[in-house]
């Protein structure tokens, strides 16, 4: 094969790897939405920690570390399908937390947020026909159920040990003992 075609070849096999600039462009909000989502959850550690949650605050941090491993995620795939990684602008909201239910209901409200982008980019997948795109967001979506579930299930306990300091002591130990992100 002459070089010159070859080189033609390889850059239509490129071109075909390549994503649809709108998908490109949801995949990068969400990246930065991801490394939001970190801080988010870093911001909460440091709640929790003034409060003496320790243990909760550890989960936090290992959840931190979870999110901004989702990021790496997807940036690789960016990478990877020809396309660059620009990280827009990242920012935490303001939060008031009194206590660890206020934190628990904070990250379940993100959690839930975080679902509804990940389904945004599953439609444009979808629209695009972006099937290499797709199975990445399908391992998202099962992320999502079980991020929501976990961050649910903590609050469901926050709310029946109420104001119970053993209770709160020992929820505390538990979630302490996270001891980091990748748990999947």
């Amino acid at each position: 094969m002459d070089l010159g075609v070859f080189l033609i070849v390889a850059v239509v096999f490129n071109e075909g790897m390549k994503i649809n600039d709108k998908l490109e462009n949801v995949l990068n909000a969400q990246v930065t939405s991801e490394y939001t989502a970190s801080l988010v959850y870093t911001q909460l550690a440091y709640h929790l920690k003034k409060l003496s949650f320790d243990g909760m605050a550890t989960w936090m941090l290992a959840q931190a570390e979870e999110e901004r491993e989702h990021a790496a995620k997807i940036a690789e795939h960016l990478l990877a399908r020809g396309s660059s990684v620009e990280l827009g602008d990242l920012s935490v909201p303001a939060m008031s937390v009194e206590s660890p239910v206020d934190a628990f209901q904070l990250s379940l409200q993100h959690e839930q947020k975080v679902s509804e982008e990940i389904r945004v980019i599953a439609r444009v997948a979808d629209e695009t026909g972006d099937l290499e795109s797709r199975t990445l967001v399908n391992w998202f979506l099962d992320e999502q159920i079980s991020e929501e579930d976990t961050v649910g299930n903590i609050l469901d306990r926050l709310k029946i040990i109420g104001a119970d300091g053993t209770g709160l002591l020992r929820l505390d130990a538990d979630l302490g003992s996270r001891s980091g992100a990748s748990e999947d």
